[in-house]
C-alpha cells in the first residue's frame, strides 16, 4: 500500500490535510478513526490502520452500531496515520472540500483479514464490538463495494 493516489489528489499548498509517510507501528496497537465529512454530501469516513497507513472507506450513512444494521463503505485511496488526528476545513475547490470533524476514535483488534474479507473489533468512545467488512460485487464500483456490519 502507499500514498501515491492520497498524495495525487491534493494540493498541500491549499489544505491543512497532513502529507504523510508510510509508517511501521506496532501491530497490537492498531488505531481506527471514523470521521463525519460533510463534503459535497454528509458522509463518514471509516479508517483502519494497516501496513504503515489507513486503509479508508466512504460510508454513506451512519456507522452500524447495533447488530443487524448492514451499511455499504466504498474503498478508497490509503491515508497517512497522521490523517487519524485531522480535523477541520479542507477549502473550496479541493478534492474532499468540507468540514471533516472526528465522530469517534480508537485501537481495534484484527482478527482475521483476506482479500474480501476483515474481521475486527472496536474499542473506540461511540463504536465498541466485533465488527466485519465484505467485499461486494455489486454497485456503481464493484470492486471497491464492501458491507461493514457489527457481529
Amino acid at each position: 500500500m502507499s500514498l501515491k493516489q492520497y498524495k495525487k489528489k491534493r494540493d498541500f499548498s491549499k489544505t491543512k490535510e497532513p502529507k504523510g509517510k508510510t509508517k511501521k507501528k506496532d501491530p497490537k496497537k492498531r488505531i481506527f478513526v471514523i470521521h463525519s465529512h460533510f463534503a459535497r454530501n454528509h458522509h463518514y469516513d471509516l479508517r483502519l490502520e494497516m501496513n504503515g497507513v489507513l486503509a479508508s472507506w466512504v460510508v454513506p450513512k451512519d456507522p452500524p452500531a447495533e447488530k443487524g444494521i448492514k451499511r455499504l463503505a466504498v474503498h478508497v485511496e490509503d491515508h497517512p496515520i497522521e490523517y487519524a488526528k485531522f480535523h477541520g476545513n479542507i477549502p473550496k475547490g479541493n478534492y474532499g472540500a468540507g468540514t471533516v470533524e472526528i465522530w469517534d476514535n480508537g485501537t481495534y483488534l484484527l482478527k482475521n483479514k483476506s482479500s474480501n474479507k476483515i474481521e475486527f473489533r472496536l474499542i473506540g468512545k461511540k463504536l465498541n464490538g466485533d465488527y466485519v467488512l465484505i467485499k461486494t460485487h455489486y454497485g456503481s464500483k464493484p470492486n471497491k463495494s464492501w458491507l461493514w456490519f457489527k457481529l
